[in-house]
């Protein structure tokens, strides 16, 4: 995939765009070890991929959770993932502030769900130019998302995505609607996050938990109803993993996944050709 991305920032075509990495750096070796993984998996299927990983993670549930090796160490890492395989990066931002300094790494800056509506972020993520991915607020409709990828349009950036990541089911449980992938891919290009939308937040330990053996399900329900790409955060050993580790996907399982997923893609393009 060109790192250069243009118009849209959408190169997919009708390829499934995987958007995949580990929750958050946690040290060049580990970053090294699962973008060569993914890279020949992606290579070998001809699956356009976006290596993500979180330079920093401002949202935890408690205050001694991990939130990161350092700014400017993480960021530097995917600068080199990006150089040494020839692949577009992305990570994800919480301040306005932030959106220059992390441009300078990657090339898609992911916005989170519980600042999806924050005005001033999308307004300094637009700003760079870069493609800006929003995550769907758990809190909000579909169709809401709207005016988010208005607030990039009206800055001057045609490159908005949308994400779906689960709504709010109760107090610790998401649920997803997938009448709302149809709503916003009017929108724009629109990806799946087969990870995060399995989460059980808010638990009691003060640590997330998921759902990660129904990630599969989740992926071929997700192309079946014609999503654009998939989001997936993946770890060698999830168990170990500082960030997310509850609902993430074995990095060994990927390949197997990523196969079936494009044997869906073609069917699902071949029904609605």
């Amino acid at each position: 995939m060109e790192r250069n991305l243009q118009t849209s920032g959408w190169t997919a075509g009708d390829r499934l765009q995987i958007i995949a990495g580990p929750c958050a750096i946690e040290g060049e070796d580990m970053a090294f070890r699962i973008a060569e993984s993914l890279v020949e998996t992606c290579s070998a299927l001809d699956l356009p991929l976006i290596f993500k990983g979180s330079y920093r993670k401002a949202n935890r549930s408690r205050i001694d959770s991990f939130t990161g090796i350092g700014d400017e160490a993480a960021l530097d890492i995917l600068a080199k993932v990006a150089h040494h395989f020839g692949i577009p990066v992305t990570t994800d931002i919480h301040t306005a502030e932030e959106a220059a300094v992390a441009a300078a790494y990657v090339d898609v800056l992911q916005i989170p769900a519980f600042l999806c509506r924050q005005t001033d972020l999308l307004v300094a993520a637009a700003n760079t130019g870069k493609v800006v991915n929003i995550k769907k607020g758990q809190f909000l409709s579909a169709e809401s998302m709207e005016h988010a990828v208005q607030k990039v349009r009206d800055s001057g950036n045609p490159k908005a995505w949308l994400t779906e990541r689960g709504t709010t089911f109760g107090y610790q449980d998401l649920v997803v609607d997938f009448r709302g992938l149809a709503a916003m891919r009017t929108y724009g290009p629109t990806v799946m996050d087969l990870t995060h939308s399995l989460q059980q937040p808010n638990q009691s330990s003060g640590v997330t938990g998921g759902r990660p053996e129904l990630i599969a399900h989740m992926a071929r329900t997700a192309v079946a109803a014609g999503a654009d790409g998939v989001f997936i955060e993946t770890h060698p050993d999830p168990s170990t993993a500082k960030s997310d580790g509850a609902n993430m996907l074995a990095l060994d399982r990927f390949s197997g996944l990523a196969q079936q997923m494009k044997t869906m893609r073609e069917a699902y393009l071949a029904a609605t050709s």
